[in-house]
């Protein structure tokens, strides 16, 4: 079952840290899902929290989504083989970087009007 969007429509990030994400004059605490369907919370919290399960809001739109941006933390981590493969299969292109770059680039495609998702673990600092 998919929660419902915090925010109901895509929209870019003004700012990240602090444990949150700030967009559309919000702030939002914890980790955040960037979907074509609405901007959501998301409860993953390290790179052993992203799994099918935690993805599946992602696969239940993943025929409007060409590109998904994967803020992994702080750092860059080896992605799961697994995860990446199934994406794939949906033909969704999987960038898994650091969140702040993450954020940066899901800004420019969405600016671009690509269709572009992002699934973001926060972060405390930014680099």
């Amino acid at each position: 079952m998919t929660e419902t969007p915090r925010f109901s429509t895509q929209t870019g990030i003004d700012a990240y840290g602090n444990g949150g994400f700030r967009f559309a004059d919000m702030s939002h605490k914890g980790g955040l899902l960037c979907l074509p369907t609405g901007m959501m919370a998301w409860p993953v919290t390290t790179i052993a929290g992203i799994t099918l399960e935690s993805l599946a809001p992602v696969f239940e739109v993943a025929d409007q989504i060409d590109v998904l941006m994967i803020g992994l933390g702080m750092d860059i981590v080896a992605f799961p083989r697994e995860l990446r493969e199934a994406l794939r299969e949906r033909k969704i292109i999987v960038e898994a970087i650091n969140t702040g770059s993450a954020v940066r680039t899901y800004n420019v495609l969405l600016a671009e009007e690509r269709a572009v998702a992002a699934a973001l673990i926060a972060v405390d600092k930014v680099r």
